[in-house]
């Protein structure tokens, strides 16, 4: 029966150190970055579209003057109806000056529809620039990601780098598109209407005017009081898709231990957060447009009252004030706009700033550029005091010396968290030791590429890394140019061909995306035969056979013995009766080597050694 009793913990944001000695940190909060820094960011993603932007400054304000020039037609043609109107007072009849009314018709449908057009041009470029900088975003994300230290993932959770390369940036595609287009037109509709209204009457312009500090006051306002809203939003966005990942992604582990209703229970906590956030964040961009409707239309009753007074005055025509009316709403349509525009931009700093932060995160130390040459390497490797720790003052490794000759089998052996798996990950240089040296045929690691270093490697870990494609695609997955023969060649070194041969399509029977449709113990022999095809100079074994049944285990255990063969080989295992032969065993416990030999002088001292391997043996005998 399951315990309802207890408390669901939910999966950190974020993985341990390898071998059980990094812990996982959750990650407390953002680093906050000023709207005008991460705006200069994005304008120079823009800077490189400054010849297309050029051409959308001038369609957007060709196409804005086209506008503009339309209520002074507007305000013509009725002046001409006013004036047949007028007539008809006088003589009894409505005499119409069609002529001019159709020419001034005319011109105002041809410019409605010139501005159209270059409205679709200057929507057709913005659509291109934005979408190329999305790509450009997700490209720099993308490359980012490989420049970046394994200890980064060790404490930001893969649902949270997700989030900034879907939906941040997306967010930012979208907000660039609508925003600088709707900039653009609202600053020319600004300044056309100004000019425009002067033209017309200085004394209701300047009434006008009285708008503006007030339209101000409250954007700057709601604007101040919304963008925290925006930024703890988009956090919280990041949170519900880092558990939603992490729950797909283990969801056989949570059915197994009963905890569905727990992990829904800690969803809901997320999904609330983020409802709340979004919701406070939404009301405050709603409330945007309607308090700047009510200052505009507060501006509306002032015109159209100081008008009157001006045209019962003989100092403007009927025209002249239903011409500026309309300027007036274009005055003021742009300020909402641009309450519309901060809502957009708002949305965009808060996702800039966690796509900014990502790209800005401390990389891997660069290469060196006269790095040393990976040609002629025959194994020998060298530890020389080295100390390491995932956490500043939280040693793992501590003081670690070694020298392995070429060919050696060493086998590492000792308690969960001795620091095993983490030895064989500072000698791939995925993490920088804190002192101390390692060497590869005298040659410090530092002073070789990494990419060539890890060519120098095959690993066949307990996890098994497996992908969505063919069997054939998965062996090959690191040499792209073995043939056919290669690749048979290794599975039946690795055990692997005879259950191939049985599959749908044998090797171009495709694996699912969670590589469900093959067994753990066949998933770990696709490893095992990839390391074989990859012919490397130095193996690295973690627990290989883990996941093997007895049988398939005395059927690689000989695979792997030509596989080693003439190569240095690390073999780290808990399962101490699979290391008997190696030429030298390493005991560890909490980073230190304390035991050295092998397996019969081992359990001869009777020490640390011979305590764990009769202590499997009594578990072996028991079951």
């Amino acid at each position: 029966m399951a315990n309802t009793n207890k408390k669901f913990v939910a999966p950190p944001h974020g993985k341990g150190g390898p071998g059980g000695g990094g812990p996982a940190v959750l990650r407390g909060g953002e680093k906050p970055k000023d709207m005008m820094g991460t705006l200069s960011k994005l304008l120079k993603y823009l800077g490189k579209y400054k010849y297309l932007m050029l051409v959308v400054m001038i369609i957007s304000t060709l196409s804005s003057i086209f506008g503009i020039i339309g209520p002074k037609l507007m305000g013509k043609a009725t002046d001409v109806l006013y004036a047949a109107v007028e007539n008809a007072f006088v003589t009894g009849k409505i005499v119409i000056d069609y002529d001019a009314l159709f020419k001034i018709i005319a011109l105002m449908i041809g410019l409605y529809l010139v501005s159209y057009l270059f409205s679709l041009v200057h929507g057709f470029i913005m659509a291109k620039i934005s979408n190329s900088i999305t790509y450009t975003l997700r490209k720099d994300v993308n490359e980012k990601i490989n420049r970046l230290p394994l200890n980064y993932f060790d404490r930001v959770s893969t649902g949270d780098v997700l989030s900034r390369i879907t939906n941040d940036i997306d967010s930012i595609s979208s907000s660039i598109s609508e925003s600088i287009t709707r900039l653009l037109s609202a600053l020319t509709l600004v300044i056309g209407s100004v000019a425009m209204m002067f033209s017309i009457s200085w004394v209701m312009t300047l009434v006008s005017a009285l708008m503006i500090p007030a339209s101000i006051f409250v954007i700057s306002t709601i604007v101040r009081f919304s963008q925290p809203l925006y930024k703890r939003q988009q956090k919280s966005l990041g949170h519900v898709n880092g558990h939603i990942e992490e729950m797909l992604s283990s969801h056989t582990v949570v059915k197994t231990f009963n905890l569905e209703d727990d992990s829904m229970q800690q969803f809901d906590i997320y999904n609330n957060e983020l409802r709340e956030n979004a919701w406070k964040s939404s009301l405050a961009s709603h409330m945007m447009m309607p308090l700047t409707n009510f200052v505009s239309n507060i501006g509306y009753i002032v015109v159209c009252i100081v008008g009157a007074v001006l045209t019962n005055a003989g100092r403007m025509s009927v025209g002249d004030i239903l011409s500026f009316i309309q300027y007036v709403k274009n005055f003021t349509q742009p300020i909402q706009q641009v309450a519309n525009i901060s809502t957009m931009l708002q949305s965009a700093v808060a996702c800039s700033e966690r796509v900014f932060e990502f790209l800005e995160e401390e990389e891997e130390e660069k290469d060196k550029e006269d790095a040393a040459s990976t040609e002629n390497i025959t194994g020998t490797v060298e530890f020389k005091n080295v100390c390491f720790g995932y956490e500043p003052g939280q040693k793992v490794i501590d003081n670690f010396t070694l020298k392995v000759s070429s060919g050696e089998k060493i086998a590492l052996v000792g308690p969960t968290g001795s620091g095993k798996t983490t030895v064989v990950k500072l000698l791939m240089r995925y993490y920088e030791i804190d002192s101390g040296e390692i060497l590869i045929d005298g040659v410090n690691i530092k002073d070789f590429k990494r990419n060539d270093l890890r060519e120098m490697f095959g690993m066949v870990l307990q996890d098994t890394w497996l992908f969505k494609g063919t069997i054939k695609e998965n062996i090959a997955y690191s040499e792209e140019d073995a043939t056919m023969d290669d690749i048979i060649h290794a599975a039946k070194m690795s055990q692997v061909h005879h259950f191939v041969k049985v599959l749908p399509k044998g090797y171009d029977f495709e694996l699912n995306e969670e590589t469900s449709n093959v067994s753990q113990g066949q998933k770990q022999l696709l490893t095992i035969a990839r390391a074989f095809l990859q012919n490397p100079k130095i193996l690295i074994l973690d627990e290989a056979t883990s996941s093997v049944d007895t049988r398939t285990e005395v059927q690689i255990q000989k695979a792997m013995e030509n596989l080693m063969e003439n190569r240095t080989s690390f073999v780290i295992a808990h399962r101490l009766s699979t290391i008997r032969d190696a030429d030298k065993i390493l005991v560890m416990d909490a980073g230190r080597i304390v035991e050295t030999g092998r397996h019969e002088e081992l359990l001869a001292k009777g020490g640390f050694y011979a305590k764990l391997y009769q202590s499997q043996f009594e578990n072996q005998q028991d079951d």
